[in-house]
């Protein structure tokens, strides 16, 4: 049985980046990852601007005077005239400041004083005050983005600041999935004695396409190894990887294990972890895959914790393991485990000291689905140790594993 760290490093160094890539136009790229460095060919801003609605003005004539007379106008969009000497300009946010101003006395620190004259109310007034200078975010030749980063929202608007309208990403990984289990019911299903409600199905079909795969949802396959087989023989023909959930443990009636050496080969099984020690990965007639616990905490765990870095760095995406949060117990945990556990946890704001600590759930059984929708996160617990209300653990917030 691996330990996680072995386990995690083993399915990273696996993971072989796709070579596919598309072309698309920026409005369309959220979630997607780099296929090439993005490289600025313009500085921003492209010309000296105003910070503030104000008056521009030289900051040397601020030295004999504080009475000047408004001899233009500058919106956003338009462009200015040489200043004056010993005049102002006035000018407003964005607008290109004029050739001979270089200081911005914004609105508020000024007063109309007779008519077309504007008294400066301020003393403190110095060079370079409230004026955006070229290049001063972005300068020509800089790399914003590398290969390999996956693109947000924001990131999407730096880019576009730059002028670029299309960018080369990685085409996105297929990933086929079924679930397995005769005792699971699909939802709007009558309820029977003895079975459940197939919640790994949903679990999966709402984080494959969050992370920015394509979902081949191959529903559920009845408990023997004939159909075990077909569905994974279906599922490797037509993805990248193939995931599933339940089946991986040693019961009679657990099938992946043995479709998968029938067809491949099981290169690591069980992880020293709670939730989720039966965990599979292996190869299905060459396509990896990973087969994740039946008990819905442990699939959702393991598919956050294993299962996404596997997957992004297969999607050329660097830098898949975020950096904890470090925060203050708001609990006792006075059992140690051998296996590292990850509790289910949610911040809490301490009304004493205006302090973020985190509490965890009160049943961290890994059937306890309902304490992942409680949760804000992960807390860490090493092996073989307890912690004591006011100690440090780590935190993996869950959106930043999505």
């Amino acid at each position: 049985m691996k330990t996680f760290d072995e386990a995690l490093d083993y399915l990273i160094q696996q993971a072989q980046p796709t070579d596919g890539h598309l072309t698309l136009p920026i409005a369309k790229a959220q979630g997607y990852v780099l296929a090439q460095d993005i490289r600025s060919e313009l500085n921003v801003p492209s010309f000296d601007n105003s910070q503030m609605d104000g008056y521009a003005l030289c900051a040397e004539d601020l030295k004999n005077n504080d009475v000047f007379t408004v001899s233009q106008r500058i919106a956003a969009g338009s462009q200015g005239t040489k200043l004056e000497p010993n005049t102002i300009a006035r000018i407003f946010t964005g607008a290109p400041m004029p050739e001979g101003a270089d200081t911005v006395v914004m609105q508020e620190d000024t007063e109309a004083f007779g008519e077309n004259q504007i008294k400066i109310l301020t003393k403190s007034a110095k060079l370079g005050d409230n004026v955006r200078v070229v290049g001063e975010d972005i300068s020509i030749g800089q790399t914003l983005f590398e290969t390999g980063h996956r693109l947000n929202p924001q990131d999407l608007g730096l880019i576009a600041s730059i002028g670029i309208s299309h960018i080369q990403v990685y085409r996105p990984l297929r990933i086929a999935t079924f679930t397995s289990g005769d005792e699971l019911l699909e939802p709007g299903e009558t309820p029977q004695p003895g079975k459940i409600f197939n919640a790994n199905r949903f679990t999966l079909s709402g984080a494959i396409p969050q992370l920015g795969f394509e979902l081949i949802d191959l529903g559920k396959v009845e408990d023997s190894l004939e159909a075990t087989i077909e569905a994974m023989k279906n599922a490797a023909s037509q993805a990248d990887v193939v995931v599933t959930t339940g089946g991986v443990s040693v019961g009679e009636e657990d099938h992946i294990k043995p479709a998968v050496d029938s067809l491949g080969a099981l290169d690591m099984w069980k992880v020293k972890m709670k939730p989720g020690k039966p965990l599979a990965y292996g190869n299905i007639l060459g396509t990896p895959f990973i087969g994740l616990p039946g008990n819905p905490v442990s699939a959702f765990a393991t598919f956050y914790l294993f299962a996404r870095p596997f997957l992004l760095t297969m999607q050329g995406a660097k830098n898949v393991i975020p950096t904890p949060l470090w925060l203050k117990a708001d609990f006792d945990w006075t059992k140690p485990n051998f296996r590292r556990d990850f509790a289910r946890g949610r911040l809490v704001n301490d009304e004493k000291t205006q302090e973020t600590k985190v509490e965890v759930f009160p049943k961290q059984g890994s059937n306890v689905l309902t304490s992942t929708a409680w949760a804000d996160g992960f807390v860490v617990i090493p092996e073989d140790t307890t912690i004591a209300k006011g100690d440090k653990v780590a935190f993996f917030p869950f959106n930043s594993l999505s």
